[in-house]
């Protein structure tokens, strides 16, 4: 007797083979292929719909979220039935049990550096760990979604060194200590380790992240004891990352994964045919490491997720040089110098210079939409391109914006328009995602929670295919999303619908799958805000046999598993 039967559904197995017409049972949360007229306690009829393995987000950070939304929304709500978090070398433990204020440190940091909103970190979750495996245990049986987790760097190091984690070296007992530590929770089951050096990140006093401090040594012999257990991973976030890489930053990645003889997966590649030189560039790191016996592979995005803006609340514009001195500023005090013609035009020729680097698109002001406004002069605007307003007040159109923002006391949300939505580069992004070593990811679901909407990639990305571009057949689409990450992190039994695999299941309407526009609500603890995003023509999401969603609204049912190394993921060969 089945559990469930799904009747006469167009099957596409996550192995890019042509799709099939099939009845596909369930039984104990693994799929079963039965024999005609096969007897089940329940069924549904799916005759025109798709069934494909449930998808896997590779790069997210719910590591918080999942404590106050086990669902993974609005993840799960568009198919993600498995998901990898402590990316980008952060993470919520370990935790010093001698020192409370770790916990605080790590929320502040959290709030800056992944934008999660602080009232939600302090209100949303208990906090009541210390080592990884209590963190790993604290969301066993309590989850919905499937969730494996990387070690963060950052939280190695701060537990070994506490305050000196910012800024010093360990000394050789302290390395050794945190190897030990990472050890111990690869042993719990976490998927490996993750770091970052990238400039953009800082914590909540405004410096570099810890493991922006570690020298190569540090991040090698890190990189070793990831090697020594089964079924483990490196994620790295490098500066170059955001355009192109050192030679520098190429060999550590390259020594890095040689080390380990694991995967390394790093976020993201931008992918625009104005700047032709930059994906080449990026993955001749993947093409030295393989010469040296190591794997890196480039996470991109198959969709256009835009970063909203704002000149009141701390975003990418910070990150412009110089500018943060003027943004970091009290709001009136703000508002003051961003309307003195002077100071802007110091702040554009900053931002048009060579060191802004790939933050030089960000000043293009005329391209900006305007979203949310709150004030009577600015009623209208919404939706409006700020090129179009300066043109009828006869101002440039940074003053434009200035003007527009002050007049909400910079709490205007503000939408640059993408400057790599042309034919050339759709055409650049078909052609590498061809490439061995890159793989569909990149969402950041669960961080940049008001700022950015990245976790409906999914439903946006089959509906591109089925109905828009068509840059892809529905069967290469699905296996991108399902059993290309699943390979790559070394998943048992998950990522394709065969007989015994996980009934990770997800049952969408090929001629509706899509995703709603990204809206602003007030649902996180502390009624803090988030971007959501509805999914369309998503019928029904399974994790291990169990109904999740269905009709985009969750069921109540928690059947997702914490997937710990080694028992739930094999390792993954480099040559």
């Amino acid at each position: 007797m089945l559990d469930h039967l799904i009747k006469g559904a167009t099957v596409v197995d996550g192995t890019g083979a042509p799709a099939f017409t099939a009845d596909v049972g369930i039984r104990d949360g693994r799929i079963v292929l039965p024999e005609p007229g096969a007897a089940a306690r329940t069924s549904e009829d799916a005759t025109g719909l798709v069934l494909a393995p449930g998808f896997v987000d590779p790069h997210t950070h719910y590591d918080a979220q999942l404590f106050w939304d086990p669902y993974a929304t609005p993840s799960m709500n568009h198919g993600v039935t498995t998901v990898a978090g402590g990316n980008c070398g952060f993470t919520l433990a370990p935790l010093h049990p001698d020192r409370p204020e770790d916990a605080d440190y790590t929320r502040r940091m959290m709030s800056k550096v992944e934008g999660m909103a602080l009232k939600a970190l302090e209100e949303g979750v208990d906090w009541s760990w210390s080592s990884f495996a209590e963190y790993l245990d604290a969301l066993d049986g309590r989850i919905a979604v499937n969730a494996g987790f990387m070690v963060g760097h950052c939280a190695l190091r701060r537990y070994v060194m506490g305050a000196d984690a910012v800024g010093g070296e360990p000394t050789a007992e302290q390395l050794e200590q945190m190897v030990e530590l990472l050890r111990e929770a690869m042993r719990a089951g976490a998927w490996g380790l993750s770091t970052t050096q990238s400039a953009t990140h800082s914590d909540g006093d405004g410096a570099p992240v810890a493991s922006r401090h570690a020298a190569p040594a540090e991040l090698i012999a890190l990189s070793k004891a990831v090697g020594e257990h089964e079924g483990t991973q490196l994620e790295a976030i490098l500066a170059g990352c955001l355009d192109q890489f050192s030679d520098d930053e190429i060999e550590l990645f390259v020594e890095m994964t040689a080390a380990a003889g694991r995967p390394l997966n790093w976020n993201v590649l931008t992918i625009d045919a104005a700047v032709p030189e930059r994906v080449p560039r990026q993955l001749t790191a993947s093409e030295r490491a393989r010469k040296a016996g190591g794997r890196i592979v480039a996470l991109t995005m198959p969709i256009l997720t835009p970063m909203n803006m704002s000149l009141g609340t701390f975003c990418a514009l910070n990150l412009i040089p110089g500018w943060g001195e003027i943004l970091g500023l009290p709001v009136p005090e703000r508002i003051v110098k961003l309307r003195d013609p002077d100071v802007r035009a110091e702040m554009l020729r900053r931002a048009d210079s060579k060191e802004a680097g790939v933050f030089r698109r960000l000043a293009k002001f005329d391209r900006y939409v305007i979203g949310d406004t709150y004030s009577p002069e600015n009623e209208g605007l919404t939706g409006r391109v700020v090129r179009d307003i300066a043109a009828e007040r006869g101002q440039d159109a940074f003053q434009c914006l200035v003007e527009i923002c002050a007049n909400d006391e910079l709490r205007t949300v503000l939408w640059p328009m993408p400057t790599d939505n042309d034919p050339d580069s759709w055409a650049l992004r078909r052609e590498t995602w061809e490439h061995e070593d890159v793989m569909l990811g990149g969402s950041d679901a669960g961080a940049h929670l008001d700022r950015m909407c990245g976790a409906p990639y999914t439903t946006r990305f089959l509906g591109d295919c089925l109905r828009g571009r068509k840059l892809l057949g529905l069967e290469q689409a699905v296996k991108m999303l399902t059993d290309d990450p699943a390979r790559l992190f070394g998943l048992r039994e998950r990522g394709r619908i065969a007989e015994g695999y996980h009934a990770d299941l997800v049952l969408f309407d090929p001629e509706r799958i899509d995703a709603g526009p990204a809206t602003l609500v007030h649902d996180l603890p502390g009624d803090s805000p988030r971007l959501d995003s509805r999914a369309i023509g998503v019928v029904s999401v399974r994790v291990n046999g169990v109904e999740t969603i269905r009709d985009d609204e969750v069921t109540g049912e928690v059947p997702g598993m914490v997937l710990r190394s080694g028992r739930d993921t094999r390792t993954v060969a480099t040559r």
